[in-house]
C-alpha cells in the first residue's frame, strides 16, 4: 500500500509516494496546477497503481502558527481530495519542508535549475516522513 503526500503550490503540485512496507518516501513528480478537477484527475491517472490507501497533504501554516489563505486553500484542496477519492486525507505542517528539501539537493550536488524543477516533489517527501515521524 503507498501513501500520496503533495507539497500544494499555487502553481505546482509537488507528489511523494511513502511505501508502508519500506518506510520511504520518494519524490515522484510535479504537476503543473490546472484546476482542482482536472489537477485530481492528472493525480490518479498518475499514481502509483489503485494501492493509494491515504493521502498527505502538507499545510502551510504561518510561523505563528495562524493559518492563512494558502492553508484554508489546502484544506479546500484536502476536502476536494477526500470527497473525489474516498481516502483518508490528512493534513501535515509543512513549515519549513521547502527548505529542506533545497538543503537536500544541494548537498546531493545539484544546479540551481535542477533544484527548481525537483524542489516541490522532494518537499512533499519531507511532508510525508514529518507526518510518520508524528505518528502517521
Amino acid at each position: 500500500m503507498t501513501i500520496l503526500g503533495l507539497d500544494l503550490g499555487s502553481r505546482t503540485i509537488g507528489v511523494a509516494a511513502l511505501d508502508r512496507e519500506t518506510g520511504l518516501a520518494v519524490p515522484r513528480f510535479v504537476l503543473a496546477r490546472r484546476g482542482t478537477a482536472r489537477d485530481l484527475d492528472e493525480l490518479r491517472a498518475r499514481a502509483p497503481g489503485e494501492d493509494v490507501e491515504a493521502v498527505v497533504v502538507g499545510l502551510p501554516l504561518r510561523t505563528d502558527g495562524a493559518e492563512g489563505p494558502e492553508a484554508k486553500a489546502a484544506r479546500r484542496f484536502a476536502d476536494a481530495v477526500r470527497e473525489a477519492w474516498g481516502l483518508p486525507v490528512h493534513l501535515q505542517d509543512e513549515s519549513f519542508s521547502t527548505a529542506e528539501a533545497e538543503a537536500r539537493l544541494r548537498e546531493a550536488g545539484l544546479d540551481s535549475r535542477a533544484i527548481r524543477t525537483r524542489v516541490d516533489a522532494v518537499a512533499a517527501a519531507v511532508i510525508l516522513e514529518d507526518w510518520l515521524a508524528a505518528g502517521g
